[in-house]
């Protein structure tokens, strides 16, 4: 079988899984400007959607349902300047990072998204996916509903203002949408006078409470926390919702809440898409990729030289798997960090490949020698083949290849977007017959037996492992569901 002509034509399309996005919000109660710390929040969680992004803010103390907001296609640096940020006033705020796994990517679609109803204002950012969004956005839509976007997050805002008006807070409102919509969701809600986080019931997404001097704030991630010096509270528990104001501080709601046992947080935040800085439900991401990488060394173990990383995500794995080992850990690739997820990629006649513009070897370090290099995931494996064959033109004697995570054998309707089945290497491949297609030695995957063990036994998902979901996935991809 010809394996190169597999990979031909591919290169153009992403070889990583994407996460939907990262959410920030916070709330100072002394009335000081939250814009800044959204914005330095927001930049901390930049490696969670790089398509896209927003901030909306309101003064609590001015008039009700007026709301500033600023959104656009682009990295923050881009899309925020000194002089957008001074005009964000407001001591309550929303903001979003996005990268698109429902939904196209067009500023439409762009977050938070601000919605003006009968009882004020509602401001929401949304990171995750609905597996019921096609079917509660039909409903909306014989009732009257007209949708300005193609996103799900849109669905549960609609849901959120129709039930506020059946309710006595915002907060009920929320709860009551909970019992609607399923699938993952993180929640940030902006009301005129309070700051709602939401975690669906399962916990597939991250979310967490942080507090500097007077002011709140919730973040997709503790890293955004450490970043604006604020100290971390806790994390939001899965299914729980807590609303925060100056007159009750954090509250509580668990009536949505599920027995722990029943959680399925997404396993990929600890191997790819959180930073290494990142603590997750008590567990530290580093750590958890630290144990990812002692266990490949244990279960795939190969004679070499050194150790390496795939930026960014594989070094901690890689170094890992060294500790385990004993074989040195050293650094083989030098990243371009002023290229993101999404970049003007290079026409398939270019001689430059979209893998050479963000990575290259260093010769001095591989030359000669058997390198093990660890990623965290091969999909399509248009990437893996790249790198291998970098490696070796660089000098390397020998080319092991071990991964951080099992063989992606299903989609993932959660809001990571791996791909169909059709679409991943490993759907129908043998280990081996990977190995030859990337041009390895010798090529190891985490065990699935592991990821319990890599998260010291909390509750996960591993549906896109083994086909086995936490919730009935729908009967056919919803992605896009609603471009037609």
């Amino acid at each position: 079988m010809d394996w190169q002509c597999e990979l031909d034509g591919l290169e153009d399309r992403p070889y990583k899984p994407g996460e939907e996005c990262g959410v920030f919000g916070a709330y100072d109660f002394d009335g000081g400007d939250v814009s800044p710390s959204i914005y330095y929040g927001l930049l901390a969680l930049q490696h969670r959607g790089q398509e896209s992004c927003g901030i909306a803010v309101s003064d609590t103390a001015g008039p009700k349902g007026k709301v500033l907001c600023t959104k656009d296609m682009g990295l923050l640096n881009e899309v925020f300047t000194p002089d957008i940020l001074e005009k964000l006033k407001g001591d309550i705020g929303v903001g979003h990072v996005r990268y698109s796994t429902a939904g196209s990517s067009t500023r439409e679609n762009a977050q938070p998204l601000v919605l003006n109803y009968v009882k004020g204002t509602l401001g929401l950012a949304h990171n995750g996916n609905l597996i019921n969004a096609p079917k509660l956005r039909r409903e909306l839509e014989y009732t009257g509903a007209i949708f300005q976007t193609t996103i799900d997050s849109e669905v549960i805002a609609y849901h959120i203002a129709r039930q506020r008006l059946n309710t006595g807070s915002v907060e009920e409102a929320v709860a009551k949408a909970m019992g609607k919509i399923k699938g993952a969701y993180s929640l940030i809600i902006m009301s005129p006078r309070k700051l709602i986080g939401a975690r669906d019931p399962l916990g597939f997404r991250p979310l967490c409470i942080g507090k500097r001097d007077n002011t709140y704030f919730l973040a997709s991630e503790t890293c955004a926390l450490d970043t604006i010096g604020a100290e971390f509270v806790r994390d939001v528990s899965p299914g729980e919702i807590v609303t925060i104001s100056p007159e009750k501080g954090i509250v509580s709601d668990t009536s949505m809440c599920i027995p722990a046992k029943e959680h399925a947080r997404c396993v990929f935040e600890y191997i790819y898409f959180a930073r290494p800085d990142t603590c997750i439900d008590g567990m530290s991401v580093y750590h958890s990729r630290i144990l990812a990488g002692k266990f490949l060394a244990m279960d795939s173990p190969v004679e070499a030289d050194l150790v390496v990383g795939v930026p960014e995500s594989g070094n901690c794995a890689a170094l890992g798997y060294s500790l385990e080992s004993g074989i040195p850990y050293g650094q083989a690739f030098v990243k371009n960090s002023y290229v993101g997820r999404t970049f003007i990629k290079p026409g398939q006649k270019s001689r430059e490949s979209s893998v050479r513009v963000k990575l290259n070897v260093l010769r001095e370090a591989v030359a000669g020698r058997r390198i093990i290099m660890i990623d965290d995931s091969i999909v399509r494996g248009t990437t893996s083949d790249r790198i291998v064959h970098m490696l070796r033109e660089a000098g390397a004697k020998e080319v092991h290849m071990r991964v951080s995570s099992p063989p992606f054998l299903w989609p993932c309707y959660f809001g990571t977007d791996v791909p169909a089945r059709e679409q991943l290497i490993a759907y129908h491949r043998s280990a081996e017959d990977i190995c030859q297609l990337i041009g390895a030695d010798s090529l190891g995957y985490l065990r699935v037996e592991r990821l319990d063990e890599i998260v010291e036994g909390r509750p996960i998902c591993r549906g896109c492992f083994t086909g086995k979901y936490p919730l009935a996935p729908p009967m056919e991809d919803i992605r896009g569901e609603f471009e037609s």
